[in-house]
């Protein structure tokens, strides 16, 4: 291996570390709040509170929130604050993870573009695909998911 080769493999292996995910700590390595690997925030950086709304918007860094080991961001400082006083009430169901793949037994990553609210809580799922397999057996897949989490995370 040439000095260009061996320099080229080096720093190719430095941005791959660099750029890898931090899972917060749980149970062996996974996340309780679904975060992409470029961040650690929520949501993909929606306003958790805004979906209750009926008009989910992109949140703003100013109006932050650290919550079970992740960074929520808000629209608003009211969102935020009413984020901050019951954190379970708007926070989505699964810890943002797919809830039609939770109910299956994985961890996928859930989409806000892709999300229902029932009986008040919030859900996502990984794509349109998805929700609709989700939206057909909705119930059920909802009694499935809340019997395995978070033990999930613990598999």
């Amino acid at each position: 291996m040439g000095i260009k080769s061996f320099i080229m493999a080096g720093l190719a292996a430095g941005i791959v570390t660099i750029a890898a995910p931090v899972p917060v700590a749980y149970g062996a390595d996974k996340a309780p709040v679904y975060t992409s690997w470029k961040n650690n925030v929520a949501v993909g950086g929606y306003d958790a509170v805004s979906f209750f709304k009926n008009k989910p918007l992109e949140g703003n860094s100013d109006f932050s929130y650290a919550y079970k080991g992740a960074e929520w961001h808000f629209s608003s400082e009211a969102n935020r604050d009413l984020f901050k006083a019951n954190p379970e009430a708007f926070a989505p169901q699964y810890g943002g993870y797919c809830a039609w793949a939770v109910a299956g037994g994985k961890l996928a990553k859930g989409s806000p573009k892709h999300w229902t609210i029932e009986d008040g809580r919030l859900y996502l799922n990984y794509n349109g695909k998805v929700k609709e397999r989700w939206l057909a057996d909705k119930a059920a897949r909802i009694a499935q998911a809340d019997k395995i989490w978070p033990g999930i995370l613990k598999d």
